[in-house]
């Protein structure tokens, strides 16, 4: 049996995890968090992402915690005006073949987590190098080690496995800040929110929406200018000062949003180039590790899933001696995809969001035909 160590067990790491374990693939996954916790963040999950997660019988858990807009509105910030309406509904699922979804980042988490044995679960493994010989031994932080066939780093934007493979990376910043947060509904005291919107100033935007169906959590995120911020951490609590004065001029549902909200979590934008390769030998790299976004098109996590599925398509089959020519197949069928995806979420421009539905959302992780191996 092909045994393969997954580094990493964000939404990618477990897709990957599940995925393999189906064909028959010995999978231990190795996380450096001592457990996971709900962190407060909301999560999209469009119709290419839950095609994947269908096969993997997790539609219904997926569909029990999330909630359905009928529309994402894409408004003006000042007057509120509807500048374009993204049908969500029933006419999007049936035309993309899957729901569009969003939830809390913890839930998807969690529904991913149930997908996964938890003896194939190695809390507080920090990665700290790898060598390839004859097989892949990976070396941790506590001083233990490990060996597999093969390995996928899913670790993340700050990926010890693609430092591994390509040396420190050094992305830009972009000169902008996210601020988000997770808070319950009921501290708005009434006051009128979308099921989900954009609002988009000149050169900022927030975009707000529930995260479960009874609609009682509501989540934001911003894209704000702060050219003198360049932490890169998801934990740094903003001042709400700050972010409610920079938002001073948008309409009065978001500043109701921003007034009821008790807290905010703060961190810098950053921007990295497609990367020269995914891989070497029997270690590839797979979701934020080689392929990291912005988040303007909700595509982080639900690329990352696409990645699992195709990764395990190629890698079905394969005994060890075949695993570098999957894994080269693997990043030949995904690179290009991933490659324009980062592109367009950098961009940020609502026509090109337009033009691309079809292309983000009508993709078959499942079907889509490999690359020659």
């Amino acid at each position: 049996m092909l045994s393969v160590a997954i580094i990493g067990a964000g939404m990618g790491g477990l897709a990957a995890a599940a995925c393999l374990r189906r064909i028959g693939v010995d999978v231990v996954v190795y996380e450096q968090a001592q457990r996971f916790t709900r962190l407060g963040a909301g999560i999209q999950q469009s119709p290419n992402a839950v095609k994947v997660l269908r096969r993997l019988g997790l539609e219904p858990a997926l569909r029990a915690v999330a909630f359905q807009p009928a529309a994402a509105l894409n408004r003006d910030s000042v007057s509120g005006e509807v500048l374009w309406e993204r049908g969500m509904g029933a006419d999007s699922e049936a035309r993309y073949g899957a729901p569009y979804l969003v939830l809390h980042r913890g839930d998807l988490h969690a529904t991913l987590l149930s997908a996964v044995p938890p003896d194939v679960i190695r809390l507080g493994h920090r990665l700290v190098g790898l060598d390839q010989a004859d097989r892949v031994r990976l070396r941790f932080a506590d001083g233990s080690s490990a060996e597999a066939d093969a390995v996928i780093g899913a670790d993340g934007v700050h990926s010890v496995v693609r430092e591994a493979l390509l040396g420190p990376e050094r992305p830009e910043f972009t000169g902008r800040v996210a601020y988000r947060t997770v808070f319950p509904a009921s501290l708005l005291n009434g006051a009128e929110v979308d099921d989900q919107a954009k609002w988009w100033g000149p050169d900022r935007h927030i975009v707000i929406y529930y995260t479960n169906p009874r609609r009682d959590e509501l989540y934001f995120v911003t894209s704000t200018p702060e050219p003198d911020f360049t932490t890169e951490s998801w934990s740094m609590t903003g001042d709400l000062g700050a972010l409610r004065h920079a938002y001073r001029d948008f309409h009065p549902r978001v500043r109701a949003v921003l007034d009821a909200c008790p807290q905010a979590h703060k961190w810098a934008l950053v921007v990295r180039d497609p990367l020269p390769r995914w891989g070497e030998g029997h270690v590839v790299l797979l979701g934020d590790a080689c392929h990291p976004m912005t988040p303007y098109m909700a595509q982080g996590a639900a690329t990352s899933i696409e990645d699992a599925a195709v990764l395990v398509r190629c890698l079905e089959g394969v005994d060890r001696d075949g695993v570098a020519a999957a894994f080269r197949r693997y990043e030949a069928t995904r690179k290009p995809r991933t490659s324009q995806i980062q592109a367009l979420s950098r961009a940020n421009d609502m026509n090109r969001f337009k033009a691309a539905n079809e292309l983000v959302y009508g993709y078959e992780a499942w079907e889509v035909p490999l690359a020659a191996g």
